[in-house]
């Protein structure tokens, strides 16, 4: 079992910044794929980006290449996702989730996923 819990979400001025965390329990983290995923007032769901635990590979929706990266830190148990060049339409609840398999699969894969943390850009 892994809980996540997000966190760094605000309120942010177009063009700003602002860095993610999502904490993770669990002694197994670093075995664990790692993605981002966001949903705006009455949009689904999207997928923002991932991170592979077998080789470190990342994955980007088209939207954000460029501008968010997302990293980890397995002796904090921590994924991190960092937000540059925002824009209003970046505006929505940012989730966390884990997937145990070795590399991304797509949203269905994962198993685990936080409560989320809303981050507002402002133009």
């Amino acid at each position: 079992q892994v809980q996540l819990v997000e966190s760094g979400g605000g309120l942010v001025q177009a063009g700003g910044s602002l860095r993610l965390s999502c904490a993770a329990s669990g002694r197994t983290f670093s075995r664990y794929t790692m993605g981002w995923f966001r949903q705006a007032p009455g949009k689904e769901r999207e997928f923002v980006a991932a991170l592979s635990w077998s080789d470190g590979s990342t994955y980007y929706a088209d939207s954000v290449k460029g501008r968010f990266t997302i990293s980890r830190n397995n002796a904090k148990n921590t994924v991190y996702l960092q937000m540059n060049s925002l824009k209003p339409e970046d505006t929505a609840v940012y989730y966390c989730a884990a997937d145990p398999r070795p590399r991304y699969s797509g949203s269905r894969g994962m198993d685990y996923w936080g409560k989320g943390t809303l981050v507002t850009v402002s133009s």
